[in-house]
């Protein structure tokens, strides 16, 4: 007797959990997505110098450097995105030493807010002594701000997809009961490699016409679940 009523209290603790599991409301899952594009704002640039003989007359780092320096300055970009990136055996003592004739070389990271920037202080700095500049990455300063906006906009997406859905049923569309997001990989219209190249042939040309890049895109998608009113 015992048992049985163990059992009986067993199957009646089961089926009270089963039913608490379960969720019984009407549900309507749906997606919604939205993008937008944005212009970067944000270009770091790298420009290296390396010493050089004129004749037998060396130009140093330091006469390049100081150049630089001065046309960043007269430019009007901080101290701050200005720095240096990488040396290039510019402490080398050894190398120094063994090679009286050997050059130095130093890279400096450059960010702009004003792209056009560029051509004026390239053309301050000995060109001789620039070999090479590149674009290192790219952005945009309200970020954040753009990535709220779209992933709302997708949400109200699928908020108005599951209400035209439920309206053409002769149903109403209830609270939300879930929400999942899904973001795109940002997506460049052109990469690093290409606009360095643009940017020392437009260094070269005499346009002074804006450079233009390309945009950013920002894609979400939104899976929602909400309830079907009753």
């Amino acid at each position: 007797m015992k048992k049985i009523i163990l059992l009986a209290a067993l199957i009646a603790f089961v089926f009270s959990a089963f039913s608490q599991t379960v969720d019984l409301r009407r549900k309507i899952e749906v997606s919604g997505s939205a993008e937008q594009e944005v212009t970067p704002d944000i270009i770091n640039v790298t420009v290296s110098l390396q010493e050089y003989m004129s004749g037998k007359t060396k130009i140093t780092i330091d006469e390049l450097e100081n150049q630089l320096e001065s046309a960043v300055k007269d430019a009007g970009i901080p101290k701050e995105d200005f720095t240096v990136n990488n040396l290039f055996s510019y402490n080398n003592y050894y190398q120094k030493k063994k090679s009286p004739d050997f050059l130095a070389a130093k890279q400096y990271r450059i960010r702009f807010h004003d792209l056009n920037k560029y051509n004026q202080i390239i053309a301050a700095v000995d060109a001789k002594g620039i070999s090479s500049t590149n674009i290192d990455s790219y952005d945009y300063s309200k970020m954040p701000e753009v990535k709220r906006q779209v992933k709302i906009q997708a949400l109200l997406a699928a908020k108005e997809k599951a209400t035209y859905l439920l309206n053409s049923l002769g149903e109403k569309l209830g609270p939300v009961i879930s929400i999942n997001e899904t973001e795109t990989p940002i997506q460049n219209y052109f990469s690093p490699n290409m606009y360095s190249n643009t940017v020392m042939a437009y260094n070269k040309s005499e346009s002074t016409s804006d450079i233009d890049f390309k945009k950013i895109k920002l894609s979400y998608q939104i899976n929602a679940v909400f309830e079907i009113s009753n």
